[in-house]
């Protein structure tokens, strides 16, 4: 038994204005893992969530709704719960931001900033909607980026070109709730004075705690700490505007009235309020868990789109409220499904319920997404087709199978009794990985547990397929070595079993039904069920996928986008140019031409700099694309067309730009065109 840690775990709260995908999915299957990991340690972990409740867009959405936002929120909290319950999700406790903890939490806090020095009060000019009467959140003001003059873009930056800017900037703003046109408005704001914090938060995002194990532990992953350095460069942080004017949905701000908490004030304390919530249900003492110098250990799993509130502003603000601050802070990349971004048109925009209601299994997903975690900020793929392959291969074909091989045989010709198997040669190679593998869950390494777990697996298989069991059954005087075999092989189930169990809760819970044993923790990985002990007849554990069942999913994620256009809808696309000849398009000359070589513009936030073959001679083009093709050099080998009859144009410093990449713009960015595979470059388009 190692020795035991005090661990407070929890995932970034879902929004309760939307329904849960399997984008949400890859975080808490990722932390539903670990922590079940570490409670089979033996260790004292809590698992803790919530909705994440409060600000303008759940106002607006239960009044569009005709419901008051506690309603609302109550429903979609009610779905959410049912969402991650079906994935085997294990919290502790499921709670809500709009809570009496959380008030009082974030009240606290507020005023131990405050009794710090690090609260001040500021008049600002804002974008007030005239017809809506309240003030425009960034995210509620759209138009033209000042910049590169992109239309619709938010408020706060540009989804094309990647500048940030502050809504007063916007060419031709509009408010994107009543579509008015917003006036200045002058209003006072708190602020939370984040730029005096900047010594502190490098100190912190470059250190470590050190565990009662003794190991190290960085507070952010290495990927993690880089952005954070770039943010923290030059003592550049912003103060922090934690304000909003009413009408607005949260907690008003003590002493403030009409002013209330911005929700990423009061949401990260919401992992608090649901471990208090907890702490008072079943007697555990809150304090001693946050006090500074808490020999307790805190972890956040989030996506890397909100790290910059996670590993700034979240330590910050604990630091100067005089509390902990994380253990750290673990991030991880999207999903995308197919090599491409989810997309409701073409079904792979898969929402959690739909997974369920198709009746597939969520322990299939679970695998597979286990099977491409590990501790990096990296995106991860769901492809449909490897899935059922994996799937199939690993579980069904390698891991269930043991069990299958050998259990019939132990109950008819055995009384379902096992015999002694302390001399086996098979099993020492399973218990011997324990170790490691324990240390590839501690440390996210998904992946390699299960690559390892898999290849003990394949031993295992070698050894039925050496020893045959359906022939030794066959053969006189060769009872004894049969029941051998097969108790080494329901003693090896067992093992991957353990191994597997964090993965796969459910399977582990039946599998250990038909193993006759109370509990599956991690330290009788290394121990033997004994001669004589009794299993229960077997019952199939797991179906295979079938791709009528996947192809079922996919089509009951597609959307009629042209049935489901609205007027309101179609004001979101480009109008229809005026009409064009035949001829004037035939003066346009489209070639298709293979990427050689493609990289970032030093001195431009907008511009890539592409090398292309045209089969007839290779050229130099510019592109306004970064912003939505951050890693240009995968796009080295890729096919794309060119407008190639352009006259040569001088980019500014850059150089000359001989010709257009071609690319369809929406959902504010830029997406390249693309050709099908056998298209060579050189060859004509049209």
């Amino acid at each position: 038994m190692t020795q035991q840690r005090k661990i407070l775990v929890t995932s970034a709260l879902p929004y309760a204005n939307g329904n849960i995908h399997l984008g949400h999915m890859v975080e808490h299957i990722q932390t539903d893992i670990w922590v079940r990991f570490q409670k089979s340690r033996g260790h004292e972990c809590y698992y803790v969530c919530a909705d994440d409740t409060h600000g303008t867009p759940v106002m607006l959405a239960a009044q569009k709704q005709g419901v008051t936002p506690e309603e609302m929120i109550a429903k979609v909290r009610e779905s959410h719960l049912a969402d991650f319950t079906g994935f085997g999700i294990g919290y502790d406790n499921y709670y809500s931001t709009h809570s009496p903890e959380n008030e009082a939490l974030s009240r606290s806090i507020y005023l131990a900033l405050k009794a710090n020095g690090k609260i001040e009060s500021r008049t600002i000019e804002q974008l007030f909607d005239p017809e809506k009467k309240l003030f425009l959140p960034d995210r509620f003001v759209k138009g033209e980026c000042p910049k590169c003059h992109a239309q619709d873009q938010y408020g706060d930056n540009c989804e094309v070109c990647g500048t940030t800017y502050s809504p007063t900037e916007l060419i031709n703003p509009y408010s994107a709730i009543s579509g008015a046109t917003p006036v200045l408005k002058e209003s006072e704001h708190f602020f939370f004075k984040l730029g005096e914090c900047a010594d502190y938060l490098k100190q912190w995002t470059s250190g470590s705690t050190t565990l009662a194990d003794g190991r190290q532990q960085p507070h952010l992953q290495p990927e993690a700490l880089n952005k954070m350095n770039e943010w923290l460069q030059g003592d550049q942080l912003s103060d922090w505007d934690i304000s909003r004017d009413a009408p607005y949905f949260g907690f008003e701000i003590p002493d403030a009235p009409g002013k209330y908490f911005y929700v990423w004030l009061d949401a990260p304390i919401g992992y608090m309020a649901s471990f208090k919530n907890l702490c008072e249900r079943i007697n555990i003492d809150f304090d001693s868990w946050f006090k500074p110098d808490s020999q307790t250990e805190m972890y956040h799993f989030i996506g890397k789109d909100i790290l910059y509130f996670h590993a700034l502003f979240w330590p910050a603000t604990l630091k100067y409220a005089n509390l902990r601050a994380p253990t750290s802070v673990f991030a991880h990349g999207f999903l995308t499904v197919d090599g491409q971004k989810m997309s409701k048109s073409r079904g792979t925009f898969i929402t959690a319920s739909s997974y369920l209601q198709q009746g597939m299994n969520p322990e299939w997903l679970r695998y597979y997404f286990a099977a491409k975690l590990n501790s990096k900020i990296e995106d991860l793929d769901l492809n449909l087709t490897d899935f059922i392959a994996r799937v199939n291969s690993d579980l069904v074909g390698k891991y269930v199978n043991i069990a299958a091989r050998a259990a019939g045989f132990i109950s008819k010709r055995f009384d379902g009794k096992l015999t002694d198997v302390t001399a086996s040669q098979l099993l020492p190679q399973l218990q011997a990985k324990s170790e490691s593998i324990a240390t590839s869950y501690e440390e996210r390494e998904y992946a390699r547990a299960l690559r390892d777990i898999m290849a003990l697996a394949d031993i295992v298989n070698e050894y039925v397929d050496a020893n045959k069991p359906w022939e030794l059954a066959k053969q006189e005087g060769q009872e004894a070595y049969l029941q051998q075999v097969c108790s080494e092989l329901i003693n090896a189930f067992r093992i991957l079993t353990i191994y597997l169990a964090p993965v796969l809760p459910e399977l582990a819970k039946a599998a250990a039904a038909f193993l006759n044993v109370p509990t599956l923790n991690w330290d009788e990985s290394t121990k033997l069920l004994p001669a004589g002990h009794g299993i229960n007849p077997y019952k199939h554990l797991m179906q295979r996928v079938e791709q009528k069942q996947v192809d079922e999913l996919v089509m009951a994620n597609k959307e009629n986008i042209q049935a489901a256009t609205t007027a309101d809808d179609a004001a979101k696309y480009e109008p229809v140019a005026a009409t064009a000849s035949f001829d004037d398009f035939m003066k346009i000359d489209m070639r298709v031409a293979e990427v050689l070589s493609c990289e970032k513009v030093e001195g431009s936030s907008k511009l890539l700099k592409f090398q292309v073959d045209l089969g007839f001679e290779q050229r130099t083009i510019f592109s306004g694309i970064a912003a939505s093709y951050p890693e240009p050099e995968k796009l080295v080998g890729r096919m794309v067309i060119v407008v190639a009859n352009f006259a040569p144009r001088k980019m500014a410093k850059f150089g000359v730009s001989e010709g257009m990449i071609t690319s369809a713009a929406g959902e504010g960015k830029l997406f390249l065109l693309d050709v099908d595979s056998g298209a060579q470059p050189g060859m004509k388009v049209g």
